[in-house]
């Protein structure tokens, strides 16, 4: 009788905490607010589906988001490509202040879950460290900006805990990831290696799924979305950008328009996963060399955002854990965690060369947390004889 009024209790406490951040947030914010934030390009989109205009239209969008009082010269547009429509579509319903009222809450309760399936994952241990997902820099960053990172967060974390037991779901859950496929192009690939090794493609079976219905469900709502996509990339100029990675920094101290400079690095990072996958293949665990090759990725690519970073909690988490009782990891993490708050409370805008050092500040801490465990390593299976 005691458990089910605990889970009684704690979905209570969960719904009155919800409750009241939804009251906060209708006091707090406005349309203006809305245009502040990235989100306001996802609603700008959504404006346009439920009107069966083009989402990606650069000059309607302009002028819906200045209608709601942006300040901004240029318009935000989101750069996504059409398979996540139909995600937006019930923003084109709403005012920007009740779509990012809602949109916060949404993201906040992919923080919660991606809590819980972490917690799920590591053994449901006593220690609570996952809670440290809502103050991680990343996923404040995210909520502030109303961007995707946390998504992603969600997505990895299930991928991580269904992959053995539910690998078709596991699969699915990696759909969204293909919004930025850059970030996940190395472990996709390990993905297609691990699958036609074991010949067993219900991982990919089920990415696929989900990917052809979501293609299938935003082609339904703009069957020009693909062309009008390529259209809006090539008048935006995006390798025009300075991105804060070490790719495109690279490109701009070297040789600025040449542009084929900053895709090295992902190059290097996917020859690299090939042959961390193939040098370990026989004990590999998406837990432990999934979460280090999620590192290089984010560290190598071409185009990310601080807020990205939000999907490499579980690194971190699994750093932690690995160095619970390290004085000096944790000193190190303190610092590296200190040093972008700065950015975050400081609203140092994400574009900023600020935040060139984070996404290898993780990397670095992540395998020094991990050098002792990782040294560590349990012997290859021995081959049986076939039959």
């Amino acid at each position: 009788m005691i458990k089910p009024l605990r889970k009684l209790a704690a979905g209570a406490m969960i719904g009155a905490g919800t409750c009241l951040v939804a009251c906060i947030y209708a006091v707090s914010l406005s349309n203006q607010n809305a245009t502040e934030r990235d989100f306001i390009q996802y609603w700008a989109a959504g404006q346009q589906l439920a009107q069966g205009a083009n989402p990606y239209d650069v000059g309607a969008i302009l002028r819906l988001e200045r209608a709601q009082g942006m300040e901004e010269r240029f318009p935000k547009v989101t750069v996504s490509p059409p398979l996540g429509l139909f995600l937006l579509l019930p923003l084109g319903y709403l005012s920007p202040k009740t779509g990012l009222v809602l949109w916060l809450l949404l993201s906040l309760g992919c923080a919660g879950a991606a809590m819980w399936v972490l917690w799920l994952l590591n053994g449901r241990p006593d220690s609570r460290w996952q809670v440290l997902v809502f103050g991680f820099p990343p996923t404040l960053a995210c909520l502030m900006a109303g961007q995707l990172g946390i998504f992603f967060l969600l997505e990895v974390s299930l991928f991580l805990l269904w992959h053995k037991s539910r690998p078709w779901l596991a699969g699915a859950a990696l759909v969204l990831c293909a919004l930025k496929p850059h970030l996940f192009l190395p472990a996709f690939l390990v993905l297609l290696l691990g699958s036609g090794a074991r010949r067993n493609w219900r991982l990919v079976g089920g990415f696929l799924l989900a990917l052809a219905a979501c293609c299938v469900l935003s082609l339904g709502l703009d069957r020009n979305a693909w062309t009008q996509y390529g259209q809006m990339l090539q008048s935006a100029r995006l390798m025009d950008v300075f991105i804060p990675t070490l790719s495109v920094a690279m490109r701009f101290a070297l040789d600025r328009n040449a542009r084929w400079l900053e895709f090295i690095p992902e190059i290097a990072a996917c020859a690299w996963a090939v042959w961390y996958f193939v040098s370990r293949r026989e004990r590999w665990e998406w837990e432990r060399e999934g979460l280090l090759m999620l590192l290089v990725a984010a560290a190598c690519s071409p185009y990310s955002w601080f807020t990205d970073q939000a999907m490499l909690f579980p690194a971190v988490l699994a750093g932690i854990y690995a160095a619970e009782k390290q004085v000096r990891a944790w000193v190190l993490l303190g610092a590296i965690a200190a040093g972008c708050l700065v950015g975050v409370i400081g609203e140092i805008p994400l574009p900023s060369a600020f935040y060139l050092w984070t996404a290898p500040a993780w990397l670095g801490w992540y395998l020094y947390a991990t050098r002792e465990t990782s040294a560590i390593t349990p012997p290859a299976p021995i081959a049986q004889p076939s039959s």
